[in-house]
């Protein structure tokens, strides 16, 4: 695992840009396509925003949720209303961009869709080219927190959790997380330093502990990176 501290969260969300740019050109060159699932949060919007001005091969791009709260479409609380606004300036049709089935009757069938539309567009089983991620000040990431029987998931890629801050969650599970190419952690504000020094130890006992380290990089800001004693990289 690779860690950059850089000055600020604008810092971070530039540097995350521009290194998804350059993952996706590497990959439509390899093999035509780039599958990014992608996480929640303000730092994420800015990320997105930069990224939709990048220089890429939109065309060869798939963006897939890692996770969503169940609220109703265009809800301020759901991701995709701000992926796709973030977003909005990307030359991406609306088939490029996969929206968890939140809104269905029927949750478990829907996860299951979603999981079986991941497999049409990233092979069976899916292996995602770019797995973004946050970190929150409890441990978790994705919807995978801490005493929720989601973290125990080993049979499915796409799950649904109890009640979290008040809405249930689908979710991205560790199989499919831990099948990814690369891995980017999306890491800013002070409340995360303690998670943050977990996370690089590998501590197991968060539930971002237990993504894989060996494919991932770390863009932190410094307030995120106050306990650890690295210096900060310039961009």
């Amino acid at each position: 695992m690779r860690i950059d501290v850089l000055a600020d969260a604008d810092a971070v969300a530039r540097a995350a840009a521009a290194f998804i740019a350059e993952e996706c050109r590497g990959a439509v060159r390899a093999r035509h396509r780039f599958v990014a699932a992608i996480s929640g949060g303000r730092t994420p919007w800015h990320m997105l925003r930069a990224w939709a001005d990048q220089d890429v091969p939109w065309e060869g791009v798939h963006v897939v949720q890692v996770d969503e709260r169940v609220a109703p479409a265009g809800h301020a609380d759901r991701n995709l209303t701000h992926l796709r606004e973030s977003l909005e300036r990307a030359p991406l049709d609306a088939g490029q961009i996969h929206a968890m089935p939140v809104d269905a009757p029927d949750l478990e069938a829907a996860a299951e869709r979603y999981a079986a539309g991941l497999e049409e567009i990233a092979g069976a089983p899916p292996v995602l080219d770019l797995v973004h991620l946050g970190l929150g000040a409890d441990g978790h990431t994705a919807s995978l927190v801490p005493e929720d029987p989601v973290l125990n998931v080993t049979d499915a890629d796409v799950a649904l959790t109890g009640a979290y801050q008040g809405r249930r969650r689908m979710t991205l599970t560790y199989p499919i997380l831990n099948r990814a190419r690369r891995v980017l952690w999306v890491v800013t504000g002070s409340e995360k330093a303690g998670p943050l020094a977990r996370l690089l130890k590998g501590d197991v006992s968060i539930p971002a502990g237990r993504v894989r380290q060996d494919q991932a990089l770390i863009l932190a800001d410094r307030a995120a990176a106050g306990a650890l004693d690295i210096p900060s990289t310039r961009r």
